[in-house]
């Protein structure tokens, strides 16, 4: 059965292997991105393209309006969109730690909030947040991220218990290093030393993380709910 699927930050990346998984299982597929354009492969796959900053409240109601005139109420929500900011402590701003807080955190409870609306009405809904291995690890330069990325955890644990008896699941995946833009501009040497620290000895394929989530929010996956599941080649070892 086809379902409202709604995947923040689709349109490239982790978050737009997910939309097509989704898509490709059937779903009806909403994303949402913030600036540029949609990709054409979004348009082929059938998904609708909302442009949205989930740092804005107001952007976030009318992005959801949209959503639910073309495919009804969300019933699964997978919230991908984040922002990176790194720098060291003693050279980072104020701004560029509330900058990534407010994205990454509160943007996530903005578009969770909103979301449960409609999960509470129906009695069932999966949520997915899509954290990072730094937010269990740690990184260095990146206490602004980890700190947004760690929270996550104890926000999906604290809904689980909430929500639960109302058939709404809440959880977590953590990726790794994935094979995205962003980590193929690095240096060789920096991928190298990433590699040499993964005892897989490899990127992550972001169609490897799409398949956690889509499990997550499957028939399958019906009884598990406040789980952090790493997709991480074993970087993490249970952080």
């Amino acid at each position: 059965m086809s379902r409202s699927v709604l995947v923040t930050g689709g349109n490239r990346g982790i978050g737009l292997a997910i939309a097509r998984a989704f898509a490709d299982a059937g779903d009806k597929v909403a994303i949402t991105y913030r600036s540029g354009e949609p990709p054409a492969a979004l348009e082929e796959l059938g998904c609708l393209a909302v442009r949205c900053d989930i740092t804005d409240t107001e952007q976030v109601e009318q992005a959801y309006k949209e959503i639910e005139a073309e495919h009804g109420p969300v019933e699964v929500l997978i919230a991908n969109a984040g922002i990176t900011k790194d720098q060291l402590l003693m050279r980072m701003s104020e701004e560029d730690f509330t900058s990534v807080i407010d994205t990454n955190l509160t943007g996530t409870f903005r578009v969770v909030k909103r979301a449960n609306r409609g999960m509470l009405r129906a009695k069932k809904g999966r949520v997915v947040l899509i954290s990072s291995v730094v937010g269990l690890y740690g990184g260095p330069g990146q206490a602004n991220y980890a700190a947004s990325k760690a929270a996550l955890v104890g926000f999906a644990r604290s809904l689980s218990r909430e929500l639960g008896s109302r058939n709404i699941t809440f959880n977590v995946v953590a990726p790794g290093f994935v094979d995205t833009a962003m980590t193929r501009a690095l240096s060789e040497e920096q991928r190298a030393a990433i590699m040499a620290q993964v005892p897989l000895g490899r990127y992550a394929q972001p169609e490897e993380i799409a398949a956690t989530v889509r499990f997550l929010a499957s028939d399958d996956a019906s009884y598990i709910t406040g789980a952090v599941i790493p997709v991480d080649g074993g970087l993490g070892m249970g952080h």
